[in-house]
Protein backbone atom coordinates (compact mmCIF):
# COMPACT_ATOMS: atom_id res chain seq x y z
CA UNK A 1 0.00 0.00 0.00
CA UNK A 2 1.51 3.31 -1.08
CA UNK A 3 1.55 6.18 1.44
CA UNK A 4 0.34 9.53 0.13
CA UNK A 5 0.65 12.98 1.69
CA UNK A 6 -1.96 15.52 0.57
CA UNK A 7 -0.83 19.17 0.58
CA UNK A 8 -3.99 21.18 -0.05
CA UNK A 9 -5.44 24.19 1.75
CA UNK A 10 -9.03 23.70 0.57
CA UNK A 11 -10.23 21.14 3.09
CA UNK A 12 -13.21 20.08 0.96
CA UNK A 13 -10.85 19.22 -1.90
CA UNK A 14 -8.39 17.54 0.49
CA UNK A 15 -11.17 15.40 1.99
CA UNK A 16 -12.39 14.45 -1.50
CA UNK A 17 -8.85 13.42 -2.52
CA UNK A 18 -8.44 11.41 0.68
CA UNK A 19 -11.70 9.57 0.07
CA UNK A 20 -10.75 8.74 -3.53
CA UNK A 21 -7.33 7.48 -2.47
CA UNK A 22 -8.53 5.35 0.44
CA UNK A 23 -11.26 3.78 -1.72
CA UNK A 24 -8.57 2.85 -4.25
CA UNK A 25 -6.08 1.22 -1.92
CA UNK A 26 -3.79 4.09 -0.95
CA UNK A 27 -2.89 5.02 2.62
CA UNK A 28 -3.20 8.74 3.34
CA UNK A 29 -0.57 9.67 5.94
CA UNK A 30 -1.77 13.24 6.38
CA UNK A 31 -3.33 16.41 5.02
CA UNK A 32 -1.44 19.70 5.28
CA UNK A 33 -2.77 23.15 4.32
CA UNK A 34 0.55 24.97 4.90
CA UNK A 35 4.20 24.47 3.94
CA UNK A 36 5.48 23.94 7.51
CA UNK A 37 2.83 21.32 8.28
CA UNK A 38 3.54 19.50 5.01
CA UNK A 39 7.26 19.35 5.77
CA UNK A 40 6.64 18.06 9.30
CA UNK A 41 4.28 15.34 8.03
CA UNK A 42 6.72 14.45 5.25
CA UNK A 43 9.59 14.00 7.70
CA UNK A 44 7.44 11.99 10.10
CA UNK A 45 5.73 9.66 7.62
CA UNK A 46 8.14 9.47 4.65
CA UNK A 47 5.37 9.22 2.02
CA UNK A 48 5.82 7.41 -1.29
CA UNK A 49 3.78 10.05 -3.13
CA UNK A 50 2.82 13.65 -2.46
CA UNK A 51 -0.10 15.48 -4.07
CA UNK A 52 0.64 19.20 -3.83
CA UNK A 53 -1.60 22.16 -4.60
CA UNK A 54 0.38 25.04 -6.07
CA UNK A 55 -1.10 27.79 -3.86
CA UNK A 56 -1.34 27.04 -0.16
CA UNK A 57 -2.66 28.75 2.97
CA UNK A 58 -0.76 31.71 4.45
CA UNK A 59 0.71 32.61 1.05
CA UNK A 60 2.76 29.42 0.76
CA UNK A 61 3.63 27.74 -2.53
CA UNK A 62 3.60 24.04 -3.22
CA UNK A 63 7.01 24.34 -4.84
CA UNK A 64 8.39 25.31 -1.41
CA UNK A 65 7.27 21.92 -0.10
CA UNK A 66 8.73 19.93 -2.99
CA UNK A 67 12.03 21.82 -2.91
CA UNK A 68 12.57 20.74 0.70
CA UNK A 69 12.45 17.04 -0.19
CA UNK A 70 15.54 17.37 -2.40
CA UNK A 71 16.35 14.83 -5.11
CA UNK A 72 17.83 11.97 -3.08
CA UNK A 73 15.11 9.55 -2.04
CA UNK A 74 12.34 12.06 -2.56
CA UNK A 75 8.77 10.87 -2.96
CA UNK A 76 6.90 11.00 -6.24
CA UNK A 77 5.42 14.48 -6.60
CA UNK A 78 2.19 15.34 -8.41
CA UNK A 79 1.16 18.99 -8.43
CA UNK A 80 -2.50 19.88 -8.83
CA UNK A 81 -3.29 23.42 -9.85
CA UNK A 82 -5.72 25.67 -11.61
CA UNK A 83 -2.77 27.75 -12.86
CA UNK A 84 -0.77 25.25 -14.89
CA UNK A 85 1.06 28.00 -16.79
CA UNK A 86 2.48 29.43 -13.55
CA UNK A 87 3.90 26.05 -12.55
CA UNK A 88 5.30 25.34 -16.00
CA UNK A 89 7.28 28.62 -15.89
CA UNK A 90 9.10 27.55 -12.74
CA UNK A 91 11.91 25.07 -12.23
CA UNK A 92 9.67 23.13 -9.89
CA UNK A 93 11.01 19.92 -8.41
CA UNK A 94 8.49 17.24 -9.12
CA UNK A 95 7.34 14.65 -11.59
CA UNK A 96 4.06 15.82 -13.07
CA UNK A 97 1.15 18.22 -12.83
CA UNK A 98 -2.59 17.74 -13.17
CA UNK A 99 -4.81 20.68 -14.01
CA UNK A 100 -7.81 21.44 -11.82
CA UNK A 101 -10.62 20.62 -12.09
CA UNK A 102 -9.98 16.92 -12.63
CA UNK A 103 -11.95 13.70 -12.38
CA UNK A 104 -11.27 10.86 -9.94
CA UNK A 105 -9.99 8.67 -12.76
CA UNK A 106 -7.60 11.39 -13.94
CA UNK A 107 -6.14 11.78 -10.45
CA UNK A 108 -5.71 8.03 -10.03
CA UNK A 109 -4.09 7.60 -13.46
CA UNK A 110 -1.77 10.53 -12.74
CA UNK A 111 -0.64 8.86 -9.51
CA UNK A 112 -0.02 5.62 -11.41
CA UNK A 113 2.19 7.52 -13.86
CA UNK A 114 4.13 9.24 -11.07
CA UNK A 115 4.61 5.86 -9.37
CA UNK A 116 5.97 4.50 -12.66
CA UNK A 117 8.34 7.46 -12.98
CA UNK A 118 9.69 6.85 -9.47
CA UNK A 119 10.18 3.13 -10.18
CA UNK A 120 11.50 3.21 -13.75
CA UNK A 121 12.22 6.80 -14.78
CA UNK A 122 9.67 6.54 -17.60
CA UNK A 123 6.06 7.56 -18.09
CA UNK A 124 3.82 5.45 -20.29
CA UNK A 125 0.57 6.56 -21.94
CA UNK A 126 -2.31 6.96 -21.78
CA UNK A 127 -2.03 10.37 -20.17
CA UNK A 128 -5.11 11.96 -18.59
CA UNK A 129 -6.65 15.20 -19.76
CA UNK A 130 -4.81 18.12 -18.16
CA UNK A 131 -1.72 16.04 -17.31
CA UNK A 132 1.79 17.35 -17.94
CA UNK A 133 5.20 15.91 -17.17
CA UNK A 134 7.64 18.33 -15.57
CA UNK A 135 11.06 18.96 -17.05
CA UNK A 136 12.63 18.25 -13.67
CA UNK A 137 11.45 14.64 -13.83
CA UNK A 138 13.95 12.06 -12.58
CA UNK A 139 15.45 11.12 -15.94
CA UNK A 140 16.09 12.83 -19.24
CA UNK A 141 15.15 9.79 -21.35
CA UNK A 142 11.57 9.52 -20.13
CA UNK A 143 8.64 9.22 -22.49
CA UNK A 144 6.46 12.30 -22.73
CA UNK A 145 2.81 12.83 -23.72
CA UNK A 146 3.97 14.17 -27.13
CA UNK A 147 5.81 10.97 -28.09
Amino acid sequence: MLKVLIVEDDLMIADMIEEILVQNGYEVCGIAPRVAEALALGRRHKPDLVIIDMRLAAGGLGTDVANQFGDSGRPGILYTTGTMSQLMRTAAIGDACLAKPYRDTELLRSLEIVTEIVATGTASPPFPRGFQLLSSTRTADRKTPDE
